[in-house]
């Protein structure tokens, strides 16, 4: 008896076996997501927030300053949202005169494109209201200001949310 091994041998070319497509298919799917996520990131242009972050950043004592001043007055307010239009409800724990206008702004966190500038006009006792330029969802930075830019306030807004934003002075931090 002979014990030698005998090959067998199917005579089938490279590519009909699975083995080598096995292989294969990792790089391939490699290079293929590499595209996809290079075409998004041409597709999709981030930008900065802001282009002028440095000097934002020495003017933050002066922002303090407007948050301290907003805590001094003792102001707060009810930001509501019913479609495109916007209401405020400012009211202070003393007396203090209410502009005659507000600005309202809504900051997105990442896409500086979509940021938005709401003039809101006094309809009386601290009832204010304007209109959105463009519809809004998702998280948002909001702050509200007097027109001298004495005072602010602010806070963080989920758009998609029934519940009214209450927005207070950061005069403790």
């Amino acid at each position: 008896m002979s014990n030698a091994m005998t090959l067998k041998n199917d005579n089938q070319p490279w590519y009909k076996e699975r083995w080598p497509w096995f292989l294969m298919a990792g790089p391939g799917i490699v290079i293929v997501a590499g595209f996809i996520t290079l075409w998004l990131a041409v597709a999709s242009n981030d930008g900065l927030v802001t282009d002028d972050y440095y000097k934002q950043g020495l003017a933050v004592n002066q922002s303090l300053q407007r948050d301290h001043q907003a805590g001094s007055l003792g102001l707060h307010g009810d930001v509501m949202r019913s479609g495109e239009n916007m209401r405020l409800l400012l009211s202070a724990d003393g007396e203090v005169s209410l502009p005659s206008e507000i600005t309202l702004k809504l900051v997105h966190p990442t896409r500086a494109g979509q940021d938005q500038m709401v003039k809101m006009t006094l309809e009386g006792q601290g009832f204010y209201s304007g209109k959105l330029s463009a519809g809004v969802s998702g998280r948002w930075l909001v702050s509200i200001e007097d027109p001298a830019a004495q005072w602010r306030l602010q806070g963080d807004w989920q758009a998609d949310s029934v519940e009214p934003l209450r927005l207070t002075a950061k005069a403790g931090k």
